[in-house]
């Protein structure tokens, strides 16, 4: 099993920047499959980014390509979003999830395909 704790979300203004962390612990980081979900009230949680095991394939939701950028250290056991000109409607709590899988350069994209998942994050975007 493994353990994820994300940090660094807070309040920004429109345009600017923010990078969150996921910390992972308790399990070999790179057996998993990584990526960023977010949240807000009364909807569901929805994909932002994911990235393979190895191999640093990566999806993004084509609301924030261009804008954020996902990373990982598997030396760190960390996975970092970096996200840039943001806008109001990125408001939400983040979630760092990582999943199971044996392929290395698979990319997963569906919520249901994540085995584990952090507390969440609040990223605040005024405008």
């Amino acid at each position: 099993q493994v353990q994820l704790v994300e940090s660094g979300g807070g309040l920004v203004q429109a345009g600017g920047s923010l990078r969150l962390s996921c910390a992972a612990s308790g399990s070999t980081f790179s057996n998993y499959a990584v990526g960023w979900f977010r949240q807000t009230p009364g909807k569901g949680r929805e994909f932002v980014v994911g990235m393979s095991r190895i191999l640093a394939r990566t999806a993004y939701a084509d609301s924030v390509k261009g804008r954020f950028t996902i990373s990982r250290d598997n030396a760190k056991n960390t996975v970092y979003l970096q996200m840039n000109s943001l806008k109001p409607e990125d408001t939400a709590v983040y979630y760092c999830a990582a999943a199971t899988t044996t392929r290395s350069e698979v990319v997963k994209m569906m919520r249901s395909d994540y085995n584990y998942w952090g507390q969440g994050t609040q990223v605040t975007v005024s405008s």
